[in-house]
């Protein structure tokens, strides 16, 4: 097992939109829905409050799901103060595990991929520069000991 490695992988869409984007931030949902090739999907949202069943997702598609749901939320949450109106966000997450001679092992790195959709006359700039102040706010980021990377992509609507 020294030297292997494990990938995993999870889609992340947001589906709060009810209409006006992050315009009222009374008004969207933070709901999303977390995907992963061959699983049923699972709602989410923001943890109202804040044992292991084997049919359900394993701890490392949840861990890499946790940090990329965080991010988005943060994110949005940053938009809504900057008054960028975000009208949609999805993610293709992807995290490295290396296992180590003992069967121990760790997460290396979590990649976030952010594709975001936002209003006409939002800036673009700014838009992909709030990616980069999550890490500081995300609970989850916060208490990881490896690097998150992320690459967005930020398209305006028609």
């Amino acid at each position: 097992m020294t030297g292997q490695t494990h990938s995993y992988a999870v889609d992340i869409k947001w589906v709060g939109n009810t209409g006006t984007g992050t315009a009222d931030f009374t008004k969207y949902l933070r709901d999303h829905i977390i995907s992963a090739a061959g699983k049923a999907d699972i709602a989410g949202s923001a943890d109202p409050a804040f044992r292991g069943d084997p049919t359900r997702w394993n701890p490392e598609e949840t861990l890499v799901s946790s940090i990329a749901t965080c991010h988005k939320l943060w994110y949005l949450h940053l938009c809504y103060d900057a008054g960028i109106v975000v009208t949609g966000y999805e993610d293709h997450a992807t995290g490295e595990m290396a296992m180590n001679a003992d069967g121990s092992g760790q997460f290396s790195s979590v990649h976030l991929a952010p594709r975001v959709m936002i209003a006409k006359g939002g800036d673009t700039k700014l838009a992909k520069d709030l990616h980069a102040k999550v890490g500081a706010l995300c609970f989850i980021a916060r208490s990881v000991n490896f690097p998150i990377k992320h690459d967005a992509m930020i398209m305006v609507e028609k």
